[in-house]
């Protein structure tokens, strides 16, 4: 299902990215130089995508998809949801449009960055050495599915954790992480675990008598099942 609604979505946000590059602020060449910066941006405002989707929760409504396998193996890598283009995750590439790198350039960096993150979803590879203190490795991944509470809001890295480590959200693997939700789902049934944080976040938000700021705080503040505190 996540890969159908990509497809169908990425043909409408590509035209958008297209039209949008005739406002671009600077004409940047296609070179090895422009693209490596390319590469080191686009992981930058990935790493905010990331985050965002964990503290927003009209965007965790289609993240926590991903977050729902109580197991950590390659399979949890495709365990994504249709309902991503609709969260307005294809907006935090726009400002390298804008900026003026290549459209095209700007999906292609995606998709490869989102492949390399393919290997980091195994329990299979402990460590990496000093790799660690650079890139996003399986150790430090498996932090982020951890529902553990040293674990959770940690780890966002896309392929390079130093984002991590400059703003705060670096956890290393200590404890034995324990994956899924801190509220789990309990079903296998794809509608249900694509659907079941929009049903949720819907039905507060059309609790009766809430004013407008209250309403507005249900879409975007923190997902309180995320939260056991909460």
């Amino acid at each position: 299902m996540h890969q159908v609604s990509d497809i169908v979505a990425g043909i409408f946000i590509s035209k958008i990215y297209l039209s949008l590059f005739g406002f671009r602020l600077f004409d940047i060449p296609v070179n090895v130089t422009t693209f490596l910066l390319l590469l080191l941006a686009q992981d930058f405002c990935y790493y905010f995508l990331h985050r965002c989707s964990h503290r927003i929760r009209w965007m965790w409504a289609a993240h926590s998809v991903h977050h729902s396998s109580e197991n950590m193996n390659f399979s949890t890598a495709f365990r994504q949801s249709l309902m991503y283009p609709l969260a307005d995750m294809w907006l935090f590439w726009l400002p390298l449009v804008f900026i003026g790198f290549n459209p095209v350039l700007v999906v292609l960096v995606v998709l490869f960055n989102l492949a390399l993150q393919f290997f980091v979803h195994t329990q299979a590879i402990k460590t990496l050495g000093p790799i660690e203190w650079l890139f996003n490795t399986p150790s430090h991944h498996r932090v982020h599915h951890g529902q553990n509470v040293q674990y959770i809001d940690k780890n966002y890295a896309g392929v390079l954790i130093i984002w991590d480590r400059l703003f705060g959200s670096f956890e290393a693997e200590d404890e034995t992480v324990r994956y899924g939700l801190t509220k789990p789902i309990n079903s296998f049934n794809p509608l249900t675990v694509t659907f079941r944080e929009w049903r949720d976040m819907l039905g507060d938000f059309f609790v009766p008598g809430l004013s407008f700021r209250q309403r507005l705080a249900v879409l975007i503040t923190a997902p309180k099942q995320y939260f056991p505190s909460k």
